[in-house]
């Protein structure tokens, strides 16, 4: 049966995600809308470059027509954040994006969006996915897209107008026009390009884009920006001397950042650099959210300012709810997502890549200079991050081991606390933390570990790679 994990149902093409899937799911969808009594509001599909998401957009439209529920379809490749915006702007109950966002080209899936344009929480999906169990074995009613063009229950909207305008609201772009700044863009073969670079373009910016074209394998790499996968875009930054390379991974809710030197900014620095900029730059005030394999930094600089720092389990839909229970100025994850007060809730690697430039020209800073500047004040602090690939037997074996009989290997430093929120989390008091935890979008363990030193976090991932057998 489909199964939602912390980033929506995804699926390897022609396995799991299929045709017959793909309309299971958006009857349930449907169905579970007419027991709410929101049909009547409609509902909103958008999707990425990857293979079959543009059909399987048509598929779930067909389905949600021929539940007689109107569907806008945004026919173009189109940013999840877009998606997530118009879901908020046009005021709907639901909307689907299909993308398998930074996942492998062999994979599919869709992101479940709930009212003001959120990611869907475990009740949602749980929901969605009693409903599909309800429907296994029904004849699932589908109406042809052009009848339904025809008759007005499919309606076809390119709403990236209103997204970009909402963005160029939102910075200062008479900063940017005074800097005449050097930007070079890397949309990963991905839907970035159209709104990145017409904010940027717009605010007078000289604008380069590599890797732009629409490529279903995206070039043979993970699309998904980080040091290795970025390579390309350091090399045009240095050989053309940018003030800032970008990259948004593969449905552009992420991003990856080369700064001025040519070095990868990790998105934990990206975080960083955000809030006390927010902060300490633009006077704003308000918390932050993380989840609990994000750097601990950011706490660091609200109580400098006076302010709190909440953590979440991973999945952004926790960052998205904590951030509106607090009002929290910025949320985010050290995997590239992060959004800021006052735009969607969801993660926006556009908007954020909009508001780094703003904050070059804003500060006359370069990127380099403004981390320097944050950790002469706070410390540094870095993180080593592995994967690993398990059996069902070896993920059997972790989780008796840490989670049931909740066993750690004999840690140099002493231990604060440990947290099983979200996998096993060890805190080390200011000497930093260690967290082992299974991945909800992909078949992996992850563990990370965030001390002063990488030579400090290598060793404690070391030690907890040895003590569960991992290699």
């Amino acid at each position: 049966m489909l199964k939602f994990g912390t980033g929506g149902w995804r699926a390897i093409i022609g396995d799991e995600f299929t045709k017959a899937n793909l309309q299971l799911l958006s009857y349930a969808m449907a169905k579970k809308m007419k027991a709410e009594g929101v049909a009547d509001r409609g509902f909103v599909i958008g999707y990425d470059r990857r293979f079959l998401s543009e059909e399987s957009a048509i598929w779930a439209a067909e389905v949600m027509a021929g539940m007689g529920i109107r569907c806008f379809l945004i026919h173009r490749a189109a940013p999840t954040p877009l998606i997530m915006f118009t879901v908020k702007d046009y005021a709907l109950p639901y909307g689907f994006a299909v993308t398998a966002s930074h996942n492998p080209a062999i994979y599919n899936g869709v992101k479940v969006f709930t009212a003001g344009g959120r990611d869907a929480n475990e009740t949602q999906t749980a929901d969605i996915e009693a409903y599909i169990a309800a429907a296994e074995g029904e004849t699932i009613p589908a109406m042809p897209y052009e009848e339904g063009i025809r008759c007005g229950l499919i309606q076809n909207i390119d709403p990236m107008n209103t997204y970009i305008d909402s963005i160029i609201r939102a910075v200062n772009m008479d900063a940017i026009r005074s800097r005449n700044l050097k930007v070079v863009l890397d949309p990963m073969y991905g839907v970035s390009k159209t709104a990145l670079s017409t904010i940027l373009i717009t605010a007078r910016c000289e604008v380069d884009i590599i890797h732009e074209r629409r490529d279903a394998l995206f070039g043979g790499r993970l699309p998904a920006p980080n040091d290795k996968t970025l390579a390309g875009l350091r090399e045009f930054l240095l050989e053309n001397g940018c003030d800032i390379g970008i990259a948004t991974d593969g449905d552009a809710d992420r991003l990856g950042v080369i700064d001025d030197a040519g070095e990868f900014l990790h998105p934990n620095k990206i975080l960083v650099l955000l809030y006390y900029y927010l902060l300490h730059y633009k006077g704003w005030h308000g918390a932050a959210v993380r989840n609990l394999a994000t750097t601990q930094l950011l706490d660091r600089i609200a109580a400098d300012k006076g302010e709190v720092c909440y953590e979440v389990p991973v999945g952004f839909k926790h960052i998205s709810a904590k951030m509106n229970e607090t009002g929290a100025v910025i949320g985010g994850e050290s995997s590239g997502g992060l959004t800021v007060r006052g735009h969607i809730s969801g993660k926006d690697g556009i908007y954020a890549a909009a508001l780094l430039v703003e904050m070059i020209a804003t500060t006359g800073k370069r990127l380099s200079e403004l981390y320097k500047e944050i950790t002469d004040r706070y410390g540094a602090l870095e993180m080593e991050e592995r994967d690993y690939k398990f059996t069902p037997e070896k993920k059997a074996q972790v989780m008796k081991t840490l989670l049931e009989e909740k066993q750690l290997p004999d840690f140099p430093l002493p231990v604060e606390k440990v947290s099983y929120m979200d996998g096993c989390k060890v805190y080390f008091g200011d000497k930093g933390w260690l967290i082992a935890r299974f991945s909800g979008t992909e078949p992996l363990l992850r563990i990370f570990c965030e001390r002063e030193t990488m030579e400090e976090a290598r060793e404690l991932c070391d030690l907890m790679e040895s003590y569960l057998k991992l290699t």
